[in-house]
């Protein structure tokens, strides 16, 4: 039997997307770097165009001259060699959380990317090193907070340009390592940076731009799991599903919204009521819910396109154009548009959160929940008084939400001038990637609890009597069963919401074609 193997993701010429960024990241496609004749040639080529400006001793910034509001203090030829070392030396000065693995290893992929452009004067030495990280994993160690995500990720992509040259740590096979023993042990002499090559590596997006590739792939993935869950509560309230019919919504023909009702009719495998209604207009959070998810499902080609536009650029300062002989001087490491597209998520994201939980808050309330019982607890009626079923899970969801409502304030216009006022202006992109994925992490939680909760309420109205769920739900209710079992008495549900966060994250069930 024949194991399919993944298309590896190609490094050079061509433009990646943020599936090939989120595979790599979960190591489940390899990296390869384009390996032509003509391909090597042009990235060698700018590289020995810098070098023969060095030979005319020709003015360049950070090559021979300092960094950042320091470009006016000259660097002596004979001090050139040891300028790269000081930078990421000096840049080492990260705190907060390591980045996990996954973020890493999208840290690298995108870095490489933004490299293989061909115009920042770096070897292919240098490609082949990145490459053989992602290919043997060798993760750099790098603290999440330090950017303000202009003159790029300088101080986080520091650690990337020191263990390539085998300095700092890394996690290897599992473990922290000094990057020097990794070397070793992989037969590798570490890497002495080129004059530029520090600076391409540091004065650039990738980590903004690699989280915003992680925290794209959970929105989208979000937003049909918020949809599914939206339609098992439909179910769960007895709602009308009237609320999503096609011709309603030809007259306000939002794409992503006119998809968000398509999937509700779809999985709710109805075009009428099939009982009396106990409202003729459901309340918001149902009737509404294309609309809310809409936003979201229409934001997503935009986002995709700012995105994925700042992967396949070239994004550091000085670019250089061997074939002009030309040195440009400008600011392509500015992330304003990652700093947008993540600031615009958490809002997106946030209000994806508030509609669960306005959901979960009808599905526990007797007055608002159509017949199911308090809190949606399985007791039967001799313990039923002692009983509280998923009234604490409705407390946690609207604490999540509420932070990630909090959340929703945006980064960029934070802006903060640093660096003596040569960096006046900044995107504060980094911090609205973290942010983006901080409010996604709270936003799943109230999915974990919201699909659990619906779920309940979809097997107590099967207790009760009703045998017609749609096939969609009811295929999703048998993958969910197994896991998570009814409530009946009360338990403490912290692991299985945990292991729902966990399938939520995996992508675990497919959602819509």
């Amino acid at each position: 039997m024949t194991t399919h193997q993944p298309d590896p993701v190609v490094f050079g010429e061509h433009a990646l997307s943020i599936e090939q960024i989120v595979a790599l990241s979960q190591r489940r496609a390899p990296a390869q770097l384009q390996d032509d004749a003509a391909y090597r040639e042009k990235i060698a080529k700018g590289a020995r165009f810098l070098d023969s400006l060095l030979d005319r001793e020709g003015e360049i910034y950070g090559i021979t001259t300092g960094y950042g509001d320091s470009c006016v203090v000259a660097v002596p030829l004979h001090q050139v060699e040891a300028l790269p070392r000081h930078l990421f030396t000096f840049h080492g000065c990260g705190l907060g959380k390591l980045l996990d693995a996954p973020s890493t290893r999208a840290v690298l992929a995108s870095r490489l990317q933004s490299l293989c452009h061909g115009v920042s004067g770096v070897r292919v030495e240098l490609l082949e090193r990145l490459q053989a990280f992602l290919e043997h994993d060798i993760l750099p160690l790098i603290p999440e907070e330090g950017s303000v995500g202009a003159s790029g990720d300088l101080t986080p992509l520091s650690y990337v340009a020191a263990t390539l040259t085998g300095q700092r740590d890394v996690l290897y096979k599992g473990e922290r390592r000094s990057s020097a023993e990794v070397h070793a042990e992989l037969g590798w002499t570490p890497l002495t940076l080129r004059p530029k090559e520090a600076l391409a590596l540091m004065n650039g997006t990738a980590v903004m731009t690699a989280l915003a590739c992680l925290a794209y792939s959970r929105a989208d993935y979000l937003l049909k799991l918020a949809t599914r869950i939206t339609a098992l509560n439909v179910v769960a309230l007895e709602g009308n599903p009237e609320h999503f019919d096609e011709r309603l919504f030809a007259a306000k023909p939002h794409p992503g919204q006119t998809q968000v009702a398509a999937w509700l009719r779809e999985d709710l495998a109805i075009n009428a009521p099939t009982a009396p209604l106990h409202r003729l207009q459901d309340r918001y959070s149902l009737r509404c819910a294309p609309h809310v998810l809409g936003v979201l499902a229409d934001s997503l080609g935009l986002l995709r396109q700012f995105i994925e536009t700042e992967l396949n650029s070239a994004n550091d300062n000085p670019l250089i154009d061997a074939e002009a002989e030309r040195v440009l001087h400008g600011g392509h490491f500015y992330g304003g548009h990652i700093a947008f597209a993540m600031d615009s998520l958490k809002n997106l994201v946030g209000n994806v959160a508030d509609l669960l939980d306005r959901q979960l808050a009808l599905l526990v309330d007797v007055r608002y929940n159509h017949g199911l019982p308090s809190n949606l607890s399985g007791a039967p009626a001799e313990t039923a008084m002692i009983n509280h079923g998923f009234k604490a899970v409705q407390i946690g969801a609207s604490a999540w939400t509420a932070e990630a409502l909090k959340n929703t304030m945006p980064a960029s216009v934070f802006s903060r001038s640093t660096e003596c006022h040569n960096q006046d202006k900044v995107s504060m992109g980094t911090i609205a990637a973290r942010d983006a994925l901080r409010s996604l992490e709270l936003a799943e939680q109230v999915a974990a609890a919201t699909l659990l909760a619906a779920n309940q309420g979809v097997w107590l109205r099967q207790q009760a009597g009703k045998n017609d769920i749609p096939a969609p739900l009811l295929s999703m209710r048998e993958q969910l069963a197994s896991d998570f079992p009814p409530v009946i008495e009360d338990r403490a549900l912290e692991a299985e919401l945990r292991l729902c966060l966990t399938r939520i994250r995996e992508q675990h069930w497919s959602l819509y074609a």
